[in-house]
């Protein structure tokens, strides 16, 4: 049996009211807003419904969202949400399974969201559930109840379709906490640092047989710790979330979770299940060990502080999880981590709103779990906002390069992945020194420093003085920089987006820093770090079609009808 994984749709309903029906028109976001952000917004829309049709159209029945199946957790988008779902449960006996993501139910008692929505003449409207957030350059401003993200007590019931409570229809189903699937059973207690502020959770994890004998395994990871001296349970800010934490507070203030999975597996073990094991975060380091690097690279970026312990993993493998399935990073990536005899492999899903848009496929077979990625080519009507970001763009002035000139969904995504290195990655991630660099420099010029024995601590004042012999390269920086990001999100899936041709060049110009040590606070240093990170993404373990040996975490990549080896990995 084939079961379809797809994480972080992040489905914003596109044509909701959201409180105030005498506003005509859809509800589009904008460009500003999207650009902006790592992940787009109106596409869910059409995005969504590309996959699942693809999902019902090859007869697969059973579907698995590790987390934010929504955009923010709003109420009417949870209701739109739950609505195309049943429409897939009536039209073609889909059933869905999710665990919880952090953008789709937020602590006890929620969160307020406010966003832009956009007016045909390009100005916008600021919708908010917050009576306290400002109009500012939004043209009008709507208070409603409808785009409040609910808390776990009021939030999960309307997703209750989703596994979360048992169904007449399973097999079997139960929780961390026994049999109940009532929420007033499954609760769990977490204190701050201090100890002083003790909070009462929910916990929504499940497993579920929805087919003779296969056990999917939902674990929820989010964990919502109070801050010192917060005695007001109410507020976002009283609480740290999981978008940073992710498994490293599970082992912290969940580890019942992982006791209770120990359990599960050897049960599954016995009875001769099939088990698939998901959540929201990451259980194995997503950067294929190139943490230290990009830290001295790049400082705490985003990446580094999501990138669960080593004894996240252990923890996983004593538990007897040998395969798990991830989102929440939009990522296309396959991890092991391999101690003492076991392995632990970490799945990373791509998302369907930033680049590689794809979901995938995995089977049981012979001691095996086979896994296909579907890349999403056809989307249609995925440029369905473009007449409303030509107008916000005729109105701002602002410039988005060729982003509007997409013709396919995929190119959209690669084009708006090119204006988040510029607009936000550069910016907020990149040291000053060499984000300045970047638009300044070529190839030949990077060749020209890999040549330089001497450490540099900045440019020289004439980069005439860093070109190498003329037949070199005159590809721009920006455009490796971008190629970058490319193959950091997708991997092997960047195929067709990055030239060969430039690949070849990257390959020559990692051989040539690679020939040389110099201090990680130089120039030299710091673009020899950039290309090792480059080197371990090309060099990564099999992430598009391939086998698991869930005997001995073994990954092979599959080829129309033959495998061919690769050594196991670790990490």
């Amino acid at each position: 049996m084939k079961i379809a994984i797809i994480a972080d749709p992040h489905h914003h309903d596109i044509h909701g009211e959201y409180g105030a029906p005498e506003i005509a028109g859809p509800r589009l976001r904008t460009l500003a807003d999207t650009t902006a952000s790592t992940r787009v917004f109106n596409e869910s829309y059409p995005a969504f419904r590309a996959a699942l049709a693809d999902i019902a159209a090859r007869g697969i029945r059973t579907v698995v969202i590790p987390g934010d199946v929504t955009d923010d957790g709003q109420a009417e988008t949870v209701t739109a949400t739950m609505t195309l779902l049943e429409q897939y449960s009536a039209s073609h006996g889909m059933r869905f399974f999710a665990t919880p993501g952090n953008h789709d139910l937020y602590s006890i008692h929620g969160r307020h969201q406010s966003k832009r929505f956009l007016n045909a003449d390009g100005t916008a409207v600021l919708f908010t559930s917050d009576t306290d957030e400002p109009q500012e350059e939004s043209v009008g401003r709507i208070v409603t109840e409808t785009m409040h993200c609910a808390g776990y007590e009021a939030g999960l019931p309307p997703f209750a379709r989703l596994g979360y409570f048992r169904s007449p229809r399973d097999l079997h189903w139960e929780s961390p906490f026994g049999s109940s699937d009532a929420m007033e059973d499954r609760t769990y207690v977490v204190r701050s640092d201090d100890g002083r502020s003790v909070r009462t959770m929910v916990d929504a994890s499940y497993l579920v047989e929805p087919e003779p004998g296969l056990w999917l395994l939902s674990i929820d990871a989010n964990v919502f710790e109070p801050r010192d001296g917060w005695d007001d349970p109410v507020p976002e800010k009283a609480y740290h979330d999981s978008t940073d934490a992710g498994w490293n507070a599970m082992l912290k203030h969940k580890g019942f979770v992982l006791d209770w999975a120990r359990d599960v597996s050897a049960r599954a073990m016995a009875q001769g299940k099939d088990l698939l094991v998901f959540s929201h975060y990451p259980m194995v380091d997503p950067l294929n060990g190139t943490l230290e690097d990009e830290i001295a690279l790049f400082g705490s970026t985003s990446f580094a502080r999501r990138t669960p312990r080593a004894d996240v993993a252990r923890s996983a493998i004593a538990a007897g999880i040998k395969v798990h399935f991830s989102g929440h990073l939009h990522i296309n990536d396959t991890a092991i981590f391999s101690e003492g005899g076991k392995a632990l492999v970490n799945v990373a899903m791509p998302s369907l709103v930033g680049f590689p848009p794809a979901y995938k496929i995995a089977e049981f077979a012979d001691g095996r779990l086979d896994v296909e990625t579907v890349f999403l080519e056809e989307v249609p009507g995925f440029d369905v906002a473009f007449p409303f970001y030509a107008a916000e763009q005729r109105r701002t002035g602002a410039d988005y390069g060729t982003l509007l000139a997409a013709r396919t969904y995929p190119e959209f995504l690669s084009r708006h992945l090119a204006q988040m290195v510029a607009w936000r990655y550069l910016r907020r991630e990149w040291p000053d020194d060499l984000a300045a660099a970047v638009p300044r420099l070529n190839l030949r010029h990077l060749m020209g420093l890999a040549s330089i024995a001497t450490p540099l601590k900045t440019l020289p004042d004439s980069l005439h003085e860093l070109l190498p012999h003329q037949d070199w390269h005159d590809i721009a920086f920006i455009d490796l920089v971008v190629d970058w990001y490319h193959l950091r999100k997708a991997r092997a899936l960047a195929e067709g987006y990055v030239p060969a041709s430039r690949l070849a060049v990257y390959d020559r110009l990692q051989t040539a820093f690679a020939a040389r040590t110099w201090p990680m606070d130089s120039l030299q240093g710091r673009l020899a770090a950039f290309f090792r990170i480059l080197g371990e993404y090309r060099n990564s373990t099999p992430c598009v079609d391939f086998s698991i040996d869930l005997e001995t975490g073994a990954v092979e990549p599959l080829y129309r009808g033959r495998t061919d080896l690769r050594q196991m990995g670790s990490a």
